[in-house]
């Protein structure tokens, strides 16, 4: 693992007044004034977006700051002790757990706050970074990039403890990838008037975590909770060795049929999975002639 030849970390106090850019400005940017700036930018993104969070959503009256730097990698940490992100949204959702806030944050365009917040932060911001990861409550998650989906690294166990949130953003400052090009990836066709994220992607694992079989509807509907904010919908069936017709029936006959805007695109499904959706898709296509 390499090591890391610089470090800067501070606490700072965070209130309503806190102003997640000045920050930036006063600690940040100075130590990063020769990145590339494309690599700058994204950094500047992430920070202030994820701060942002902690302002407005956490709860906590303080948080720590941390960089740390390398000639291939650079890290900004910031961890607060508050409500934690799972729980925030679990509990604004009335969802039964964690896992299920993981399932919602993954789809993106997710907020507790609509006045103030789109949803979208964490979802640009974790598909900026080389590596993205969250710990909060009994969660410990990641996101890397070119892997389009989050995983969790190690179930009902989390190194932020009861509360608070630690996240991590990771970076390889030769990096040429940029803001625009996340943002026009995942971004509405322009003219067609929709405004903000229009895809998302969303690996089916994560409804799951228990390895359970994916057999009703319920579980079905929990997928499907949101998706009709979006005009496509990837769903990555990577790791499901099959499902139940129930399932299948509400995703690609029910859902499709009372949501024809929004494309439902099956990925990474095995020959048992395909051929529950195929059922799926001609029970549909039956029933319109």
């Amino acid at each position: 693992m390499e090591q890391f030849a610089s470090e800067y970390a501070e606490y700072i106090q965070i209130g309503p007044g806190t102003d997640e850019y000045e920050v930036w400005k006063q600690s940040f940017e100075p130590r990063l004034g020769d990145l590339p700036d494309n690599v700058l930018r994204i950094c500047a993104y992430g920070f202030t977006e994820i701060l942002n969070n902690v302002v407005d959503h956490s709860g906590t009256m303080s948080a720590m700051i941390k960089l740390e730097r390398s000639s291939g990698q650079l890290r900004m940490i910031i961890f607060d002790e508050g409500i934690g992100i799972f729980a925030k949204i679990q509990s604004a959702l009335h969802l039964a757990n964690e896992h299920e806030a993981l399932l919602e944050l993954s789809k993106g365009r997710l907020t507790t706050d609509p006045v103030r917040h789109t949803g979208e932060g964490i979802f640009f911001t974790a598909r900026m970074f080389d590596h993205f990861t969250i710990t909060s409550g009994t969660m410990f998650v990641s996101f890397r990039a070119g892997g389009d989906s989050w995983v969790i690294e190690e179930p009902n166990r989390s190194p932020s403890g009861d509360m608070g949130t630690i996240v991590t953003m990771t970076i390889d400052p030769s990096s040429k990838r940029t803001t625009k090009e996340v943002f026009d990836r995942f971004a509405s066709v322009p003219g067609n008037g929709a405004e903000g994220i229009s895809r998302t992607r969303l690996a089916i694992t994560l409804a799951q975590p228990q390895g359970e079989p994916l057999i009703s509807r319920s579980q079905a509907k929990r997928i499907l909770a949101r998706l009709d904010q979006f005009e496509e919908a990837v769903l990555d069936f990577e790791g499901v060795p099959d499902i139940g017709p129930a399932f299948a029936d509400e995703i690609f006959r029910v859902f499709a049929i009372e949501h024809p805007s929004v494309r439902l695109i099956p990925i990474e499904a095995n020959e048992s999975v395909t051929r529950s959706i195929l059922r799926a898709r001609e029970s549909s296509q039956n029933k319109d002639k």
